[in-house]
């Protein structure tokens, strides 16, 4: 234990495991005590933050991470988190640079934009736009656009934090173009809009796209602000996904200011962007608050990397975890279901009946909410016993030493196989022994 821990923590462990003997009053043996304090001393070892097998059908899944990294993404991390960096040092004039170039350039050439500037994630970069260009001012929205996401990140709570006035236009359902008019005056900072990533109105509605708000906001020298939230930078169409708006499609139409996501649809590190015109970002990266929102070496690594792999489309779908998972055909998922089926009821023998079985998975993230993706899962249904089984299995498959997260559904435990890989696979093959007994 000592050679393995060290004596402090060893003695910590042999200490408390004592406690536990004297209050319960039960004989003492040698052999089942050190057992017991060794194996503390494991679950003390593990880390809280770690890695687990997602199969839960939520590709892009807020708790477990969102996007995977890819590859160049990982290497550029450890070329840089161990040793110095230029971070914030131009090697060129030897004078003190800017973190925010590293990147800044990729996004502009990527997106269109004249200038970027970079923040923690996209929530932050809300909160520094509205807080640089409209404070003590007023922002006209509609009301159908007033968002909230995961965490209770509610629009107008985030422009009473930015200190401006929301002005709310139009009705939950449908805004005119002249709602927008009838609104500006002279208090008037900007007009926004927000994309509704995570919901989805239907029925009689009726909304004013970005071409058209930027026209009213420029008719009125104010900028036209877009939030899009999950930030995709490419058509995803073309790999049999629904269309999502992208910011070089917001910037053509007009919009001066677009936020979104680095960690969803992009598909690289936590990080909020921020494109526009080179005015309005130039005043967004001097406004103070800019400094608390900031990205560090490692992230700015990654996003880096991640950007690069978009110079090469012909490739981007094998190099890009997030794309590859999301675009992965039903019946490659199916094909690894029906490897990984005689394993696993194997390994729960009669207590359970294991089915291949279709199943819809989701992008998540608040991505593209109503959409689904055709995927096929393992499902566990427990022989004769009730929800508290599955229950126990679930939890049974989280203790792992690679924790497995699927979902309960229906009466059944799906494991939905999309973002299972032939590595993860592998550990979950290996695993599966434990669960006997």
């Amino acid at each position: 234990m000592i050679e393995r821990h060290g004596r402090s923590l060893a003695l910590d462990a042999i200490r408390a495991g004592l406690d536990r003997l004297r209050a319960s009053a039960a004989p003492f043996d040698a052999g089942t005590f050190f057992a017991e304090c060794a194996d503390l001393l494991e679950q003390d070892r593990r880390p809280g933050l770690q890695p687990v097998i997602n199969l839960t059908g939520t590709v892009l899944h807020t708790n477990l991470g969102r996007a995977w990294a890819a590859p160049e993404a990982m290497e550029a991390v450890m070329a840089v988190m161990g040793q110095p960096s230029n971070l914030e040092f131009d090697l060129a004039t030897g004078r003190r640079g800017e973190r925010d170039s590293h990147v800044e350039k990729l996004l502009c050439r990527i997106t269109g934009a004249e200038a970027a500037t970079l923040v923690n994630n996209n929530a932050a970069a809300v909160l520094l736009t509205l807080t640089a260009l409209a404070a003590r001012r007023e922002v006209v929205m509609s009301r159908g656009e007033l968002v909230e996401i995961g965490g209770a990140f509610r629009i107008p709570d985030i422009m009473i934090r930015a200190n401006c006035k929301l002005r709310e236009v139009g009705t939950t359902n449908r805004t005119h173009g002249r709602d927008y008019e009838e609104a500006i005056g002279r208090s008037t900072a900007a007009l926004m809009r927000v994309h509704p990533s995570n919901y989805q109105i239907e029925g009689f509605t009726s909304t004013v796209d970005t071409k058209t708000l930027a026209a009213i906001a420029h008719a009125h020298e104010v900028p036209m602000l877009e939030d899009l939230g999950s930030g995709s930078l490419i058509d995803l169409a073309p790999y049999g996904l629904p269309h999502e708006p992208t910011p070089q499609e917001a910037l053509a139409d007009g919009a001066d200011v677009v936020t979104f996501s680095g960690d969803k649809l992009l598909g690289g590190p936590q990080a909020g962007l921020i494109v526009g015109r080179k005015a309005l970002i130039d005043r967004i990266r001097k406004c103070p608050l800019k400094r608390a929102l900031r990205l560090d070496k490692m992230t700015i690594a990654a996003l880096e990397a991640t950007l690069r792999l978009y110079l090469d489309p012909d490739r981007l779908r094998q190099r890009l975890p997030a794309l590859r998972l999301l675009s992965r055909p039903r019946d490659e998922i199916r094909a690894c279901a029906l490897r990984l089926q005689p394993a696993l009821a194997a390994a729960l023998g009669a207590r359970a009946t294991v089915e291949v079985v279709d199943c819809s998975s989701q992008i998540g993230s608040g991505s593209l909410p109503v959409d689904r993706l055709p995927s096929a899962a393992l499902s566990i249904r427990m022989a004769g016993r009730g929800g508290g089984s599955l229950d126990r299995l679930a939890s049974r498959l989280r203790a792992l030493p690679r924790p497995v997260v699927g979902r309960i559904h229906d009466n059944a435990l799906l494991l939905d196989l999309r973002c299972l890989e032939a590595d993860a696979e592998a550990v979950l093959v290996a695993q599966l022994p434990q669960l006997a007994g």
